[in-house]
C-alpha cells in the first residue's frame, strides 16, 4: 500500500497513468493501494468459479462475468479491481471499453495473505457505500464462501457461510447453483 501524495486525493486521471506491472492497483477514496500477484491456488479457485459463473450466467444471456484485472469505477477517487464482478445484462450500460462504471450486481474477493484485511474490512465498507447488493468473500485455504447482502440500512449482513460441501446460490442472481467441492479441489 502507498499513502496519498502529500494528503492529496488521487483521481482516476492519475490512476490511469499507472504502468501495467503485474500487480493489482486500486484507488479507494483517493488512497492508492497496490498488492502483489495472487498465489496459483487463488488463481485456480478464481478461474474455476469464473468458469462456473460464465457457464450459468453469460452463456445463458443473464449476466456478464469479469475477472481481475478489470477496473470497477465507483467514483472518480474510487477504482477497485475485485477478483470477479457480475453485471446483469439489464445493466450492461455500466460496461464501457475502459471499465465497469458503477456498482456491479455482485463482487467477489478471493482472500490472499497480502490483501485479507483490505478485502474483509476496507472493501466491505467501500462496496456497501456504493450499494453493491451482494459481496462474496472466498477463502481458498479453508474452502468457504461468505455471502454478504446489503440491508435497508446500507450495511452488509451475512446471508450465508458455505463450506466446500455446499452449493452456492445467490439471492441477487437466483439462476446460480454451483457445487463448491470442485471449486476448492486441490490441483
Amino acid at each position: 500500500m502507498a499513502p496519498k501524495r502529500g494528503g492529496v486525493q488521487l483521481t482516476y486521471r492519475e490512476y490511469a497513468l499507472l504502468p501495467d506491472d503485474g500487480r493489482r492497483h486500486e484507488l479507494i477514496e483517493g488512497d492508492f493501494y497496490v498488492t502483489p500477484a495472487p498465489s496459483t491456488f487463488h488463481q485456480t479457485v478464481s478461474r474455476r468459479l469464473q468458469y462456473a459463473l460464465m457457464t450459468q450466467l453469460e452463456e445463458t444471456g443473464i449476466a456478464l462475468v469479469f475477472n481481475a484485472p478489470c477496473d470497477v469505477i465507483l467514483a472518480d477517487t474510487t477504482v477497485v479491481q475485485p477478483d470477479l464482478a457480475i453485471v446483469r445484462l439489464s445493466q450492461r450500460e455500466l460496461v464501457s471499453q475502459r471499465a465497469i462504471e458503477g456498482p456491479p450486481n455482485v463482487v467477489v474477493e478471493i482472500l490472499s495473505p497480502s490483501s485479507q484485511g483490505q478485502d474483509q474490512f476496507l472493501k466491505r465498507s467501500v462496496y456497501a457505500k456504493f450499494a453493491i447488493p451482494e459481496y462474496w468473500i472466498v477463502d481458498p485455504d479453508h474452502g468457504w464462501v461468505t455471502q454478504l447482502r446489503l440491508d435497508d440500512a446500507a450495511t452488509y449482513q451475512q446471508h450465508a457461510r458455505l463450506d466446500r460441501a455446499s452449493t452456492l446460490t445467490s439471492p441477487e442472481l437466483p439462476e446460480i447453483s454451483i457445487a463448491l467441492a470442485p471449486i476448492f479441489r486441490p490441483f
